[in-house]
């Protein structure tokens, strides 16, 4: 985006802030963004997919961790360096500061600098990795308009405007930022219906579509088709439903039983028979209708049973953030890993701010490898993650000749 393009996107927005005049010119707005455009490039992709098969056991369980980091640069002695060196982990997830969560020193302060980070990261991968974030749009958006970076709009704007093609202008723009800037991860669109409309995490954060799942669906769609365009993978969060919350999960349990309903799964359905989903992120809510024991991160019935079996989902789980306080709170790291793999999340998240580790990796790497050799973890689980993993990264980090792809997933 040129600097006048993002100079008339920043007054579209101030004006419509200072006027709150947002149906009038948020259509002005999603013009600019179309308009402006992005000088997006990608690096080069490789042409072959490795025989991942033939990887040691270690390998293929650091294929299955998606880690955050603090720092805005990183070096030959950074953890996270020798994380993607030396273990070979699936990819990143970067953030900006976060000071109502206490989240401070993380990945994000200006272009230049990203642009930067997510180069370096890629260049000391021997498996293209997985650069991921949350760009929602709105209020959850880490690359955010006061750092210098193109400003976005809120599912619950886009939704109240109810117009697929603003959507589309809007998720277009949002994803043209993130090739800019070297991600092929967009942690979103949340598919959550806005059943509550003082939900602290969803509604006041205006992070749903509309409390209709029809249109959720319609929205989340043109929002995919974006980033597919431009080979950004996406996902599907927070399943099986956090929008009728009344808690954050960021802080504690949040339990769904009185509040949650079946509605809350439509989306997910409607989106698998179109074909648009590359991965669904799980909620760390806990509802006793579906499990009496775990929330549904840690959940056998709740992935394995409702979203694979009875929803027909085989593609990449992800896990929301391990060290959220709702599994934190309740569960040693080394449950939660044992639980949640076993429950069927292919890849785990861990954001690692607020209880920063800087062996995260191999220490990990070692707790799941443990539980597979005293069989708490078959094998046959971490081939059927690592498979998901690297057919999904097939898809958008490979230039694979046609017919060349891993099929079924």
């Amino acid at each position: 985006m040129t600097h006048i393009s993002a100079w008339k996107v920043n007054i579209a927005m101030q004006t419509a802030a200072r006027l709150k005049l947002h149906h009038c010119l948020l259509p002005l707005l999603l013009l600019l963004m179309l308009l402006s455009g992005c000088a997006a490039t990608r690096p080069v992709m490789p042409e072959q997919l490795p025989d991942w098969q033939a990887w040691p056991l270690e390998r293929k369980i650091a294929q299955m961790l998606l880690l955050g980091f603090p720092g805005e640069t990183i070096d030959e002695s950074s953890p996270i360096t020798q994380a993607i060196r030396q273990h070979g982990i699936s990819g990143v997830v970067l953030f900006d500061n976060n000071i109502d969560l206490g989240v401070t020193g993380r990945n994000i302060t200006g272009p230049e600098q990203l642009r930067e980070l997510t180069a370096a990261l890629q260049t000391e991968a021997h498996v293209p990795l997985f650069i991921s974030v949350d760009q929602e749009g709105g209020i959850v958006a880490r690359l955010k308009d006061r750092y210098g970076f193109p400003p976005s709009v809120s599912a619950a704007q886009l939704g109240e405007i109810s117009d697929p093609a603003r959507t589309r202008a809007a998720s277009d723009s949002l994803a043209d930022t993130l090739v800019e800037y070297g991600f092929n991860l967009n942690l979103a669109p949340v598919v959550d219906l806005n059943r509550n409309p003082v939900n602290p995490v969803i509604a006041m954060k205006q992070r749903s579509f509309s409390a209709d799942p029809q249109q959720v669906a319609l929205h989340a769609a043109e929002f995919i088709k974006s980033h597919r365009a431009r080979r950004i993978a996406t996902c599907l969060k927070h399943f099986p439903g956090h929008g009728s919350s009344r808690e954050d999960s960021h802080l504690g349990l949040t339990d769904v039983t009185n509040t949650w309903d079946a509605s809350e799964l439509s989306p997910y359905r409607t989106l698998l028979k179109q074909g648009l989903v590359d991965m669904v992120m799980t909620a760390h809510t806990f509802n006793i209708s579906l499990d009496r024991e775990y929330p549904a991160t840690l959940s056998k019935n709740t992935i394995n049973g409702l979203l694979r079996k009875q929803l027909g989902y085989d593609g990449v789980v992800v896990s929301d953030d391990l060290y959220m306080g709702a599994i934190i709170q309740h569960y040693s790291y080394e449950t939660a890993l044992e639980k949640a793999i076993n429950a069927g999340v292919d890849l785990l998240i861990v954001a690692n701010d607020k209880q920063y580790s800087p062996d995260i990796a191999p220490r990990t790497i070692a707790l799941i490898s443990g539980m597979v050799a005293s069989g708490r973890i078959s094998r046959e689980r971490i081939e059927q993650a690592c498979g998901r993993i690297m057919a999904l990264k097939a898809r958008y980090l490979y230039n694979l000749a046609p017919g060349s792809r891993p099929e079924g997933r």
